[in-house]
């Protein structure tokens, strides 16, 4: 216990330093960020914690329980971008600590270390703990459900032991708990992939029930009975609009392409294997040739293999492809690469073909974040071949490069060889640990060197403008796209004339005080036809224009 408990305050130690600093040093960015941070802001403007509001109206996408925890953060750091993404980093700390623990108890503490480990050293499941997004945490309930679901399964004589609880109801509360948290953290989304892995699961043991039907009605009950704490009682409060347009719109979600973000079917394949690079290659390993062990740990094998099927498939088949949507199987892959490497810790065994595939995909990543910096010193020479006049225009803002920037590329080629040559000694532990630990390394050095000047193309422009604006009594809108920055950055203030929330009369009506119009310049024609705005000036692919009262 005592080598447990300071493990554990290594790896909170580790979390934090990998995790916190830096969180403000760079905007938020549209949409999700700032869309979640609006809507925090806004609760504490309002005085409203209750029910959600962007640009001070209603908001039906998302139901509290992320932005609750925005609203803390701010109120105890202020407004602004660290406190916007604090929630996450706390969320890695406890995402880490979960993984040791449960890798701890259901194989041994190397599994526990090298499951944290290959988490943390793959791109993107770093990278969410130090973002504004509301997945971290979301994933982590889904997560902690089907884990307290395993564990209640295995209280049957015929199913594989487990920890002295095993089987309790107190495994169904903590089910019901954790997804009525997913619900309250982004609705329905979160029963239905527990519902689809567990019916699934199900399928695959030939229709025999697992889980006795009084523990399941049990946690069914807690589950509505944390939802209920406040869809339930705004549904009491407002009536049923909430929850009547949030439902049409998941549903709208799932058939059609929100907002353009369309793709092909293979969109999620392909961001898993590059977005959680290196776990994704030994976690296919793993999938082509599973590990065998105790009963116990081949039922927790086959969960997790079946989670993350049901993941991958579900956002598949969704119409809107956006990067996170996948995010939930960063748990399960994870696992089942940590698998592979405790095969390979503990029974000192070759990498086999993952070795080769790691060292390919790893240096195509190396050689395009090398070149990215010698790219941007020599802009002019992409933006022909960039179709997008907006997307052209971006590439005219003034960001520095001085080719420091690739010492990221070349650290991630630098620990790809120092793991090739461990590996070659027969020293596959060290080359495990120079790997994945190298990797979460990458990642801090990656956003370090380049966050700011990707910002710098795409949206700086547009938030300073913003911020220029913070304490002048005016209103501004964008023309032509959609956006939160506005709201945030200009510290938008509770509106008293409903008239603001009209286009129509902010373009052409009485207005009381200046009208601000952000539009694209693939969009200005369109813009420079209303009569009453005056250009102010370009910059970056924005056209800022003003009308006065």
């Amino acid at each position: 216990m005592l080598k447990d408990r300071r493990t554990e305050l290594l790896i909170v130690l580790a979390a934090l330093v990998l995790f916190v600093p830096g969180l403000g040093a760079v905007h938020l960015f549209d949409w999700d960020e700032i869309n979640f941070a609006e809507i925090s802001r806004e609760m504490i403007a309002t005085g409203d914690h209750f029910r959600p509001q962007v640009n001070f109206q209603p908001f039906w996408e998302k139901p509290p329980l992320f932005m609750w925890m925005q609203v803390v953060c701010m109120r105890t750091f202020g407004v602004g971008e660290f406190a916007a993404r604090l929630p996450n980093a706390i969320c890695g700390i406890v995402t880490l600590l979960v993984l040791f623990r449960i890798g701890s108890r259901s194989r041994d503490r190397a599994f526990g270390m090298l499951w944290v480990l290959t988490y943390v050293g793959s791109i993107l499941p770093h990278l969410y703990f130090r973002s504004g997004i509301i997945d971290p945490w979301f994933n982590l309930f889904i997560f902690l459900s089907v884990h307290s679901l395993i564990l209640l399964s295995w209280g049957r004589k015929d199913r594989p032991a487990g920890p002295q609880d095993a089987g309790t109801m107190k495994y169904a509360v903590l089910m019901g708990l954790f997804l009525g948290l997913g619900v309250l953290t982004k609705g329905p989304v979160a029963p239905l992939i527990f519902g689809l892995t567990a019916g699934i699961y199900w399928v695959l043991q030939r229709f025999r029930l697992f889980v006795s039907i009084p523990k399941v009605l049990l946690s069914m009950l807690v589950m509505f009975a944390v939802a209920f704490l406040w869809f339930g009682v705004d549904w009491l409060v407002n009536g049923s609009w909430f929850l009547d347009t949030f439902i049409t719109y998941q549903i709208r979600l799932f058939s059609t392409p929100d907002a353009g973000h369309g793709g092909f079917f293979g969109y999620h394949f392909v961001v898993l294997l590059f977005g959680c690079f290196p776990a994704s290659l030994f976690a296919i390993q793993e999938l082509a040739k599973p590990t065998r062990g105790t009963p116990g740990q081949n039922d927790y094998h086959r969960w997790m293999a079946v989670l993350f099927w049901v993941v991958l498939i579900l956002f598949s088949i969704v119409k809107s492809k956006i990067v996170h949507y996948s995010s939930m199987c960063y748990f399960p892959l994870t696992y089942l690469a940590a698998v592979r490497l405790h095969r390979i810790w503990s029974e000192r065994e070759a990498f086999g073909w993952s070795r080769f595939a790691v060292g390919i995909l790893g240096t195509m990543m190396a050689v395009v974040i090398m070149a990215i910096p010698f790219i941007g010193m020599n802009i002019d020479l992409i933006k022909p071949m960039i179709a997008d006049p907006f997307g052209q225009a971006n590439m005219d803002a003034e960001v520095r490069w001085t080719g420091v920037e690739a010492m990221a590329g070349l650290w991630l080629l630098a620990l790809l060889i120092a793991a090739h040559v461990l590996h070659s000694k027969g020293r596959f532990r060290e080359s495990v640990t120079a790997l994945f630990g190298g990797t979460a390394l990458f990642v801090t050095l990656t956003l370090f060197f380049f966050i700011n000047n990707i910002e710098g193309y795409s949206q700086r422009a547009a938030i300073d403008f913003y911020e220029e604006r913070q304490g002048e009594k005016c209103y501004v809108i964008p023309k032509g796209f959609r956006s939160y920055a506005q709201l945030f950055y200009t510290r938008k203030q509770p509106v008293t004339d409903p008239r603001a929330f009209e286009e129509h009369w902010l373009l052409h009506g009485d207005i009381d005080r200046p009208v601000y119009v952000v539009c694209k310049i693939t969009h200005v024609g369109e813009v420079d036809t209303i009569p009453t705005l005056t250009e102010l000036h370009r910059k970056n692919g924005f056209v800022f224009f003003r009308r006065d009262p």
